[in-house]
């Protein structure tokens, strides 16, 4: 299959890389130049626009920052496709968007398939993303073999743009869980506990969940996580700020109370503004330490 691929940055290029070594042939585009030396690098072909990505492709692509970004490539795409071609945007964006991108693609007999991410940049890497997918059936029985590739669980949310719905929810609660981890590990810390304690007794009763379990924000405690390579990011504090303000966003729109998202999403914005945005959102367990918070 012909496939254009749009965004290829941290997480685009590594699941592009999945998709060319399963075969198929990828065209990609970036607007970045680091990014399109990374890309020619990787191996991939690459376009000089949108147009030209899209053009013959039977699917396209897109793993890009925001909503207004995706509804102006996908006019794009758009043009280029015949119908019955399907776009995947698997960027993260607000419902609303996702919403007016399926219209777009209606209008225009193109399938289309909201799809957002989970699992970081190991999982792009190694194919084991979880997709949660909003649109028709139909476009999902045609985008499946491609998710396959990239991703070690698909799941079929609904409706247009409830993939971005799920993934917000998910996220929101994640910014709460990892929150309250930190602080559960640091209020241990003042009180003179062994960590490694702390972790067998929360990691297996009620306290149990996957921030400890699998993520754990102390170093030597639990599996391998970011908190033993000094907080290098598998997923930075800018991003769990953009969702924490997609579903800030999303919850103003519907009226949905979320004190504790509202309070979580405030604490990793303080975080991000004192210059910790590319730091592993787990590293929120130093800010706390060193920071007196205004949340």
């Amino acid at each position: 299959m012909k496939i254009g691929f749009i965004g290829l940055g941290n997480m685009g290029l590594p699941m592009a890389k999945n998709l060319l070594a399963a075969g198929h042939d990828v065209v990609g585009f970036d607007a970045g130049e680091p990014a399109i030396i990374a890309a020619k690098e990787a191996g991939l072909k690459m376009a000089t626009s949108v147009t030209k990505a899209a053009q013959g492709a039977q699917a396209v692509i897109t793993m890009l920052p925001n909503g207004a970004i995706s509804k102006t490539v996908s006019i794009e795409v758009f043009a280029a496709l015949e119908k019955g071609s399907i776009l995947l945007d698997c960027s993260t964006i607000d419902v609303e968007s996702a919403q007016e991108i399926h219209a777009s693609a209606e209008a225009v007999d193109i399938l289309c398939l909201d799809a957002p991410v989970s699992g970081g940049i190991g999982g792009a890497a190694a194919g084991t993303l979880t997709f949660m997918v909003g649109g028709t059936d139909q476009a999902f029985e045609q985008g499946k073999p491609l998710f396959e590739i990239m991703g070690g669980k698909i799941v079929h949310c609904g409706k247009g743009g409830d993939g971005q719905a799920v993934k917000i929810c998910n996220n929101m609660q994640l910014a709460i869980s990892m929150t309250g981890a930190c602080e559960a590990f640091l209020l241990g810390e003042k009180l003179g506990l062994n960590p490694e304690k702390l972790f067998d007794v929360m990691s297996t009763s009620s306290g149990s969940c996957w921030a400890i379990n699998s993520y754990c924000p102390v170093p030597n405690v639990g599996p391998t996580s970011p908190a033993d390579n000094e907080y290098k990011a598998g997923f930075t504090t800018a991003m769990i700020v953009k969702d924490t303000s997609l579903a800030q966003q999303a919850a103003n729109n519907c009226g949905a109370p979320i004190p504790l998202g509202k309070h979580a999403g405030e604490l990793y914005q303080e975080m991000m503004d004192a210059g910790l945005g590319d730091m592993d959102f787990s590293g929120m367990i130093n800010f706390l330490r060193t920071h007196k918070s205004n949340s």
